[in-house]
This record gives structure tokens, C-alpha cells and sequence, in this order.
């Protein structure tokens, strides 16, 4: 009876010991940040060209392939029609699921989903994301 009740403790601390001995697998967040994935997908963003002007050209792909139709555009229209900028850009990151749809339909390459991850807010109102947020 005395046999086996120790021969499992015995394997028990043997095993707490090598834990106890071998390397921490704990990141001490926030003070230490976890290296990020290549292919990781994070806030999204606008980008800007050699003339600090926004890529967009309203062609409202992204906003069609957008599975939880997070993106919502508002063209600006100017003096010429050919040439069209955003009047409103919107991403409501609440509903946003960072698949990377728009990213890959757009023609322009104006929308990039950014390595910031930490977008933790109290408030909704918080979450959207209007053009200057974006351009941030």
C-alpha cells in the first residue's frame, strides 16, 4: 500500500524539479513584447504616396469584399473627376477580423494591416477609425 502512494510522488517531483530547472516560457507582458509573425495581421492603415496623398482612389473593393462590412468610403468630389480622394474612410475595428481581404483587393496598395496589436479600448466609440487615425 506504502509502495504505491510514493512511487507516483516520487514521479511527481521529479517532474516539478525539471520544470522548476528549465527555461521560462512566460513573457512578462507589457514589459517584455513577444517577438510578432512575418505574416501577422494587425490594425489596419492608410498609405500615403511620395506626395503625401492618400493612395485611395474610392474604388470600394474593400469595401465589397469585407466579410463583416467593417469599411465604409465616402468619396470627395472634386474639381476633376478622374482623380478621387476619400472624403470618409471609416474601419470599425470592433467589427474588423484582420483577415487581410482588403489588403489584397486593393489595386492601389493603400491599405496595409500593421503589426500594432494592442487595441484593447473601454469604449466602442473608441474602435472606429476615421482617416486621420488611419493615417497614423
Amino acid at each position: 500500500m506504502v509502495r504505491t502512494i510514493i512511487s507516483p510522488l516520487v514521479q511527481g517531483l521529479k517532474k516539478t524539479f525539471e520544470k522548476a530547472v528549465s527555461k521560462k516560457i512566460t513573457v512578462q507582458y507589457p514589459e517584455e513584447k513577444r517577438d510578432i509573425p512575418e505574416r501577422f495581421r494587425g490594425r489596419p492603415r492608410l498609405v500615403l504616396d511620395e506626395n503625401g496623398k492618400i493612395k485611395c482612389v474610392v474604388c470600394s473593393l474593400c469595401v465589397a469584399v469585407c466579410p463583416p462590412q467593417a469599411i465604409y468610403i465616402e468619396a470627395d468630389e472634386g474639381a476633376d473627376p478622374s482623380i478621387r480622394y476619400p472624403k470618409k474612410y471609416i474601419i470599425d475595428l470592433g467589427r474588423c477580423i484582420y483577415c487581410g481581404y482588403c489588403e489584397q483587393v486593393c489595386p492601389k496598395e493603400a491599405i496595409k494591416l500593421s503589426k500594432e496589436y494592442e487595441l484593447a479600448q473601454y469604449e466602442r466609440s473608441k474602435l472606429i477609425y476615421d482617416l486621420p487615425k488611419l493615417i497614423k
